[in-house]
């Protein structure tokens, strides 16, 4: 194999598995989803919810009565929490995709948050 083959072949290879882990976040829709909250350093708590995802970027789930609208950006999200019709947070926070998980900090709460989706073959 000469040096310009072997060169495409680990481009293609890397193109590949990068595109792979962008396949991996979930598409527009409503989707299972589980949503961890940990105040650190103790371990987190989570719970299922039914998450729609918006094409826009809006990902919308409910946990009783309290509501959280967060809009997506390319490396940060705003997320607003709302208890029936009052606004009881809102902040900025970066965020990072990890396959179907969207992770998240609160620095000014300590506190870390992920938004579990369930893989495809089980939505």
């Amino acid at each position: 194999m000469t040096a310009a083959r072997r060169a495409f072949a680990v481009a293609l290879l890397a193109w590949g598995c990068a595109s792979g882990l962008a396949l991996a976040r979930p598409e527009p829709g409503r989707h299972a989803a589980e949503f961890c909250v940990a105040t650190l350093p103790k371990p987190a708590s989570c719970g299922r919810v039914q998450a729609e995802l918006g094409k826009n970027g809006l990902l919308r789930f409910r946990i009783d009565d309290v509501r959280y609208t967060l809009q997506l950006h390319s490396s940060q999200l705003d997320v607003v929490v709302m208890h029936n019709v009052v606004q009881i947070d809102e902040f900025t926070a970066n965020s990072d995709w990890r396959g179907e998980t969207l992770t998240f900090l609160d620095v000014d709460r300590n506190s870390r948050y992920e938004i579990r989706f369930a893989p495809a073959a089980k939505r």
